[in-house]
C-alpha cells in the first residue's frame, strides 16, 4: 500500500508507510506516523533533528525513514542552505514526497483546479484569464484576512511574524518563524504544509496573492524564497528587519514572489 492510498481520520494518518507484506505492531506504526508527521510540521529534517524532537535514537529514526523512503512517503535530499554556507558537507534531510503529503490532506485538488480553470476560461483565457484567477486569489485571501489582522494587531511589531505563524498554523499551514541566517537581517516565515499546493503548482497566482497579503499585513516588502508548489520542502518567506515602508514598486515585486526565483 503506497502512502497516497492511506486514509486520513480526524487529522491522523492511518498506517502510513506500512509495508504490503508486513503486519506492523501498533507501536511501530504509531512511531512511523510520528516521524512522517514531524517532517510535515517542521519541514525537511535530518535524522538527528527527528531523533531530538521525538525522543528516539538516530538508529530507530533511520529504520523508520528507510521504510518511509521505500514506500515513497519521504525522500532524501541535500539540505538547502540560505545565506553563507558553513564548512563541510550539508547534512542529508528527509522531505515528504507528493505521495506522502497527500496522505495528510483531503483530496479536493481536482475540484480546485477545475474551478480555477473555469474562471480562467470564462474570462476568455490568456492574460485576461490569468488576471481573473489572480482577482479570485486576492478575494479569497481577503475573505479570511480578519483573523490574521486581529493576531497582528494584538502584539508588538517585533512579535508580528510569530503571531502570523500561529494564525497560519491554526488554518492548517503548520507555520513557524525563525531568525534568518546571517548575513540577512530579518526573519523567515516557514509554512511546512500547504492545503492548496497542487492547485498552486498550476496557478501560481495563489502564491502571489498570499505573498502580497503578507506584505500588506506586516507593512513591509517581503520576499518569497521557496514554495512547496514549485518542489521545495517548505514555503519560505523572508521578512526583513527595519525595512522602510513599501512603495508601489515594492508591492509589485512582492506580487511575483510566488514564482520561485531559483
Amino acid at each position: 500500500m503506497s502512502g497516497s492510498e492511506e486514509l486520513r481520520n480526524n487529522g491522523v494518518v492511518k498506517n502510513i508507510g506500512e509495508a504490503p507484506q508486513e503486519e506492523l505492531a501498533t507501536g511501530e506504526r504509531s512511531t512511523r506516523n510520528r516521524v512522517a508527521r514531524s517532517i510535515l510540521d517542521h519541514g525537511p529534517s535530518t535524522a538527528q533533528d527527528l531523533a531530538n524532537r521525538l525522543g528516539l535514537t538516530q538508529a530507530a529514526v533511520r529504520r523508520h525513514l528507510d521504510a518511509l523512503v521505500a514506500d515513497e512517503v519521504v525522500a532524501p535530499r541535500e539540505q538547502r542552505v540560505y545565506g553563507a554556507r558553513t564548512r563541510g558537507r550539508p547534512a542529508k534531510v528527509f522531505a515528504l514526497t507528493d505521495c506522502g503529503r497527500d496522505a495528510f490532506e483531503q483530496s479536493y485538488d481536482k475540484l480546485a483546479v477545475d474551478a480555477l480553470h473555469w474562471i480562467e476560461q470564462s474570462a476568455g483565457g490568456g492574460a485576461a484569464g490569468e488576471e481573473a484567477v489572480a482577482a479570485f486569489a486576492r478575494a479569497r485571501i481577503e475573505a479570511q484576512a480578519g483573523a490574521y489582522r486581529d493576531a497582528i494587531e494584538a502584539v508588538q511589531p517585533e512579535e508580528r511574524t510569530q503571531a502570523l505563524a500561529k494564525a497560519l498554523s491554526a488554518d492548517g499551514y503548520a507555520a513557524t518563524a525563525r531568525s534568518a541566517p546571517l548575513p540577512q537581517r530579518g526573519e523567515q516565515l516557514c509554512q511546512h504544509h500547504c492545503p492548496v499546493a497542487h492547485a498552486a503548482e498550476r496557478y501560481p497566482q495563489l502564491c502571489e496573492a498570499e505573498t502580497e497579503f503578507f506584505s500588506r499585513l506586516l507593512g513591509t516588502h517581503v520576499q518569497r524564497l521557496a514554495t512547496i508548489a514549485h518542489g521545495d520542502g517548505v514555503c519560505t518567506t523572508f521578512i526583513p528587519h527595519g525595512a522602510p515602508p513599501q512603495t508601489t514598486h515594492q508591492q509589485a515585486s512582492a506580487s511575483t514572489a510566488g514564482r520561485n526565483p531559483a
